[in-house]
């Protein structure tokens, strides 16, 4: 058998191949929208990939299914509750499919979403042990997939959490606990709220360890992973209603187009927006008016789409060479208007140095001194509910980063605002949105939440 896992930090997002190398007959499970690597490797092995599996309708990221299926003649292939907009096979709940010696047994796991599959991966078709299972979103690491992304098309938290609980008691818990354990997601993730850096575990391990799958009961286990989730970043329903859908094809190879600084500025003034590709640090120090600063280095489509529309245009601002990454990037979420990216952007921007801001980054314990001197200084956390609750700036305004959009009209554009998030990546993704959405006097605070504890334990 030829197993391989695919993890891509940026969304947290592991998908799977796995063949039989006596046929050469292949499958992958909930691929990314770039496909490059699956044929690659397809190719390096001498496989041929039949189905592409998607273990349910994904949120927080836009399925490769169709690319691969057009890029190889596969078949794609939901849980046979699943309906797509596309030709698809649905596959029963127990229903077995062989690769050669390597055998596939698929089994429903309803919960996360109501179409959730389980894919249980024999090595040999005779195996009394299986050699692991792909669990989707069902179960994680230390976690399970959060009932609650549906809420807002049909489905109530409390329904689907009454659904996970029998998927894992009756389906996924009844296999041998030496059962290897292949989640679709790892830490990071807001699919669920505990998940473990691990990227694999076995049945055993999470029987004893995962806070979910040791509740006493069901009523326990439905307030368990209903509380204290993280908020689903914006396009998470944009992407699970995309996902079933027939839909344009990414092309990865394709450059973004090249714009001059007038088409660039001709482009947003018709209403788009121009996304800095930059670390924060490298931003604070110089940027064009009305950018906002989402870093690649960082969960960089993640925060597009917590900040960003679906419908808007985007024209990227990034150093030279990376412009196909953004593009791709942007597109692994289903943000596919990028109209261009600013040619020669530093020649750009020296060119029009009216045109240049710099950001406003405190320290600590400047940061003090404006809030002692500053009777009307309006704060503002970006972090997420969890992180507030383990210690905050006194004073301070709540609104994670991801509703920062939607909530603005619970702050004064007028005020002097300090924002700040646990490091700075975030706030400079926040600070640079509010003065792109006209607030005059905006700050971030370096090194976060963490340098101002330090400092203040220092005191």
């Amino acid at each position: 058998m030829k197993f391989i896992q695919y993890y891509l930090e940026c969304l947290s997002h592991a998908s799977y191949l796995v063949a039989d190398e006596t046929t050469g007959r292949a499958v992958v499970v909930d691929p990314q929208r770039d496909i490059a690597e699956y044929l690659a490797d397809a190719e390096k092995f001498g496989l041929t990939i039949e189905l592409v599996i998607e273990t349910h309708f994904h949120a927080d990221f836009l399925s490769g299914h169709l690319e691969l299926a057009k890029a190889t003649g596969a078949e794609i292939v939901f849980s046979s509750v699943a309906e797509t907009e596309f030709e698809s096979r649905g596959v029963a709940d127990g229903e077995i499919y062989s690769l050669g010696d390597v055998t596939l047994e698929f089994r429903h796991t309803p919960g996360h979403t109501p179409e959730s599959l389980s894919i249980v991966v024999y090595e040999h078709s005779d195996d009394t042990v299986p050699y692991g299972v792909l669990t989707g979103d069902a179960l994680f690491i230390g976690d399970v997939g959060r009932p609650d992304l549906l809420a807002s098309i049909g489905f109530t938290r409390e329904e689907l959490a009454d659904k996970l609980y029998d998927s894992l008691h009756d389906k996924l818990m009844t296999l041998p606990d030496a059962t290897r354990v292949y989640p679709a997601h790892g830490a990071g993730s807001a699919c669920g709220k505990n998940l473990s850096t691990d990227l694999w575990s076995t049945m055993g391990e999470q029987k004893a360890t995962n806070y979910a799958l040791r509740a006493p009961d069901k009523a326990t286990f439905m307030n368990l992973v209903t509380e204290g989730q993280p908020p689903a970043p914006g396009y998470f329903v944009y992407d699970a209603i995309l996902n079933r859908k027939d839909r344009e094809l990414l092309d990865e190879t394709k450059m973004p187009t090249a714009m001059t600084y007038e088409q660039m500025r001709a482009a947003l003034d018709r209403g788009a927006v121009l996304v800095d590709g930059r670390t924060p640090e490298e931003f604070a120090q110089g940027h064009l008016r009305g950018a906002v600063n989402i870093g690649l280095e960082g969960r960089y489509a993640e925060f597009a789409g917590s900040v960003l529309p679906s419908d808007v245009d985007i024209v990227l601002f990034t150093e030279p060479g990376q412009e196909l990454e953004g593009k791709n990037r942007l597109a692994r979420i289903g943000f596919d208007r990028v109209i261009g990216y600013l040619a020669e952007p530093f020649q750009a921007m020296f060119s029009h140095q009216g045109d240049v801001q710099v950001a406003s980054r405190l320290t600590a314990k400047v940061f003090d001194e404006r809030a002692a001197e500053l009777t009307n200084l309006q704060i503002v956390d970006v972090r997420n509910p969890g992180e507030v609750e383990a210690g905050t700036i006194p004073g301070a305004i709540p609104i994670p980063v991801g509703q920062l959009p939607a909530r603005l009209n619970e702050l004064d554009p007028a005020k002097p605002t300090v924002v700040y998030c646990a490091g700075g990546y975030r706030s400079s993704v926040a600070a640079s949105l509010l003065r792109q959405r006209g607030f005059a006097d905006v700050s971030d605070i370096l090194g976060g939440f963490g340098a101002w504890d330090e400092s203040h334990q220092n005191a």
